[in-house]
């Protein structure tokens, strides 16, 4: 049977419990559907799910802000960042605006004839380079940034988590390129998009959680709470490279100027140790190319993190900075999701630093 799930085996929607099981509530109540794949695969890591559905509930759905500039923010950022699955899904959610040109035109790689979704949209797509002129001038009332710049930075990591780990078909055989399916499915789902969500409901599934300081973007507000605990769950896979490899996945992000990667020569891995590169190459791929992840990397990666076991022993063993596994056993789904998730949220931080940046600069101008 054909299935979205390309490294995981996702904890099915009947046998959720706990904080995977509130979670899927949730997202049945806010998109009108129990089985999303984009959050489906994070289910290994029900921290990581849980942070991510918040952060994605409280800037995208919830609260007053046009749904249609938001939606129009999320296809955008989609788009620059070559996620399939996602701007197929949020061409589907447009069109469930009532937006049938806009979502189209977005998608045939058009400009909106309404001048206020062209600026969204070249600003979503622009918060991929930092520098880009048009982070300069947000497109949107200062009171409604937790809701956009949340909006786009949920974006960049979703969209890294999609294409790393998931098809890049939204329908079976790729029906979401179909106009006339993508219209059919908006009217279907038009009632539930067009709800309004109470703000904070998202933050009932965050109980328990780490979360670092709200971002001054979204200080005091469900955004903020959300996506500080998504920075924070997602910093935790962090632990399963070593602190080099960890520097350099940083440190290669923070140089990225936005554009995508050359297809020969990169990532070149070759200033790590041997036992650092299948590690960081993933970590490296969720963060700036995601869509390349193969399996080749998958592989690589879990069976340099199989422990063996010492002889006369059943004790793990492991490298430094680095989390055990059970002696003799590969790398597990949960810590796949959590490189994965740490890769691309350190993207996603370069994306907030140069939205911050810009917006900085221009309040001085």
């Amino acid at each position: 049977m054909p299935t979205h799930f390309r490294y995981v085996s996702p904890t099915p929607v009947e046998h959720a419990t706990g904080r995977t099981a509130r979670v899927y509530e949730q997202i049945a109540a806010g998109f009108g559907m129990r089985r999303m794949p984009v959050f489906m695969t994070l289910s290994p890591a029900p921290d990581v799910l849980a942070a991510t559905w918040a952060t994605m509930r409280e800037s995208l759905l919830a609260g007053d802000v046009s749904r249609t500039g938001r939606e129009v923010v999320a296809l955008g950022v989609s788009v620059a960042n070559r996620c399939p699955f996602c701007v197929g899904a949020h061409t589907t959610l447009l069109h469930a605006t009532g937006e049938h040109r806009l979502a189209e035109t977005i998608a045939a790689g058009g400009t909106p004839d309404d001048p206020g979704h062209a600026a969204l949209l070249a600003w979503a797509t622009a918060t991929r380079t930092p520098g880009a002129p048009e982070l300069s001038a947000p497109p949107y009332p200062r009171g409604h940034a937790p809701q956009y710049i949340g909006t786009a930075l949920t974006f960049h990591f979703i969209n890294r988590i999609a294409s790393a780990l998931i098809t890049e078909d939204l329908l079976p055989g790729g029906l979401q390129r179909s106009r006339l399916v993508r219209s059919a499915g908006g009217r279907a789902m038009a009632r539930t998009v067009r709800r309004r969500l109470a703000p904070g409901e998202g933050l009932a599934t965050l109980e328990g959680l780490p979360a670092g300081r709200e971002p001054g973007w979204a200080a005091g507000t469900p955004v903020g709470r959300a996506y500080a605990t998504l920075t924070a769950v997602a910093a935790e896979g962090e632990t399963l490279l070593s602190q080099r490899a960890r520097a350099f996945v940083r440190e290669a992000v923070v140089a990225s100027d936005g554009s995508h990667p050359p297809l020969g020569g990169w990532p070149d891995l070759g200033s790590l140790p041997a036992g650092d590169r299948p590690g960081a190459r993933l970590a490296l791929l969720a963060a700036l190319a995601p869509y390349r992840v193969t399996d080749a990397d998958v592989s690589a990666w879990r069976e340099s993190r199989t422990v063996p076991a010492s002889p006369g022993s059943t004790e793990p063993t492991g490298r430094t900075g680095a989390r055990t596994g059970e002696a003799g056993a590969a790398a597990s789904d949960e810590e796949l999701v959590r490189l994965v998730a740490f890769g691309a949220m350190t993207a996603t931080a370069h994306a907030e630093a140069a939205i911050t940046a810009a917006t900085i600069q221009a309040v001085l101008d």
